[in-house]
């Protein structure tokens, strides 16, 4: 059996899906890829909306530990595709990339759009069928073969392998909707329960809010950024605090501080019924600073006027202020200080999964085995963010993904090889 006859389709149209129909082709291996929507890459040109953060320049051990529990699971993957190897594969495409002030890595042009036709142009030189408009339904359980519902009704795909590349549930208008976990459990397939990851946070109930923020701050501040901050929870030591920015909401906040600490809030949450992220508003300012202003005699001058002139605490932080502390608290300048420089804000619940940015939960990692192949489903691989792993954004996302799609890939290639030579059918 020649390589030109192994065939393997690739159900999923995202990073991981993409990457592994690539890598299947690469083995010779003929692909079709099929996708429940219109066209493929939705979520990744959406995630490229505000600039596509492809990766990150970290040091590699420092950008495995950004996936937490699941860094030893996911380094062999990572190790072998990740910052700088996601910039030589964007290069390859013709994709100029640099480092931001931040770390992160972006195209030249900040854009998702020119990366993913060039990718797909890559793809169908390969060889690589795309099938949109094709929702997967699970086995046909005589035979075995994939089925998958059409605008021209349900059709049988036979595989002797498969690439799963389904996503999560944080985007179910753009086709990460969970609805492939039923079918996995019905074939036993072992599944953590999908959780939001990256995601917002709705308020316990404030000093002056019963149902979460006073309508005064909700009313004049809701979707303003909170800037220049710095943060942590209060089980966690003053030196693992973090800068960074976030965003009041309606019901709480989100943004990228939020969600580099969204797995240990939402898990605190689990574990006690709330957390409480304390927020630094004046990290550029020492403790004993902060209380030297405060105590600061401020004569005729009104306590706004005095915290905005001395250390510009004024508008939305000063609201955030008064969210938390009472006018007793607010004039004593020992309370005040501390506030300051550790606001507590107390977090009910995470917001729901159909709103964060990715998920956490899937396939568990233990079920598979080296080469992506689901121990108990012989032929079934899976990879990207279907899969139990998280780490927050900033470019840990796509690359993940990518390694993985690129570890299933290479395994199915193999797997479909082996069965050749052993003239299995």
């Amino acid at each position: 059996m020649s390589s030109s006859s192994l065939r393997a389709p690739v159900i999923g149209g995202g990073p991981a899906g993409l990457m592994a129909a690539e890598v299947l082709a690469q083995h010779g291996v003929a692909v079709d890829l099929f996708d429940a929507m219109p066209s493929v890459g939705r979520k990744f040109l959406l995630a490229g909306r505000g600039g596509l953060n492809l990766t990150h320049s970290e040091p590699p051990q420092t950008f495995l530990g950004r996936y937490g529990d699941r860094s030893s699971a996911l380094r062999e993957a990572v190790s072998t595709f990740g910052g700088d190897e996601v910039r030589r594969w964007a290069a390859d495409l013709g994709i100029a990339t640099f480092v931001g002030t931040s770390g992160r890595v972006f195209p030249t042009d900040m854009k998702a759009a020119p990366l993913l036709r060039a990718w797909l142009h890559r793809l169908r030189a390969a060889g690589v069928r795309l099938h949109p408009r094709h929702r997967w339904q699970g086995w046909e359980p005589a035979t075995g073969e994939l089925l998958f519902d059409t605008p021209a009704g349900r059709i049988a795909h036979a595989a002797q392998a498969v690439v799963l590349a389904l996503g999560g549930a944080s985007w179910p208008r753009l086709g990460s909707d969970g609805t492939w976990v039923p079918l996995l459990n019905a074939r036993g397939a072992p599944i953590e329960p999908l959780q939001p990851a990256n995601c917002g946070f709705d308020v316990a109930p404030t000093r002056v809010g019963a149902a979460g923020w006073s309508d005064h701050l909700r009313q004049r501040y809701a979707g303003r950024p909170v800037k220049t901050v710095a943060a942590r929870l209060d089980s966690q030591p003053l030196e693992d605090s973090q800068q960074g920015e976030f965003v009041v909401t309606e019901t709480g906040i989100e943004g990228s501080l939020v969600y580099a600490f969204s797995a240990r809030l939402r898990d605190e949450i689990a574990r006690h019924g709330r957390a409480t992220w304390l927020v630094d508003l004046l990290p550029q300012h020492s403790p004993a600073q902060v209380l030297a202003e405060t105590r600061r005699p401020r004569g005729s001058r009104s306590l706004s006027t005095h915290l905005k002139s001395r250390l510009g605490i004024a508008g939305l932080k000063m609201a955030l202020l008064h969210e938390v502390l009472s006018p007793g608290q607010m004039d004593d300048p020992e309370r005040l200080a501390l506030a300051l420089k550790a606001l507590p804000l107390t977090l009910a619940r995470p917001r729901p999964v159909d709103e964060a940015i990715s998920t956490a939960g899937g396939v568990r990692l233990d079920a598979l085995d080296a080469n992506g192949m689901l121990r108990d489903l012989p032929g079934v691989f899976c990879a990207g963010e279907m899969l139990d792993w998280e780490a927050p954004t900033g470019g840990y996302l796509l690359t993940a993904c990518f390694a993985t799609g690129r570890v299933a890939g290479q395994g199915a290639a193999q797997w479909l090889r082996q069965r050749a030579r052993s003239g299995a059918d």
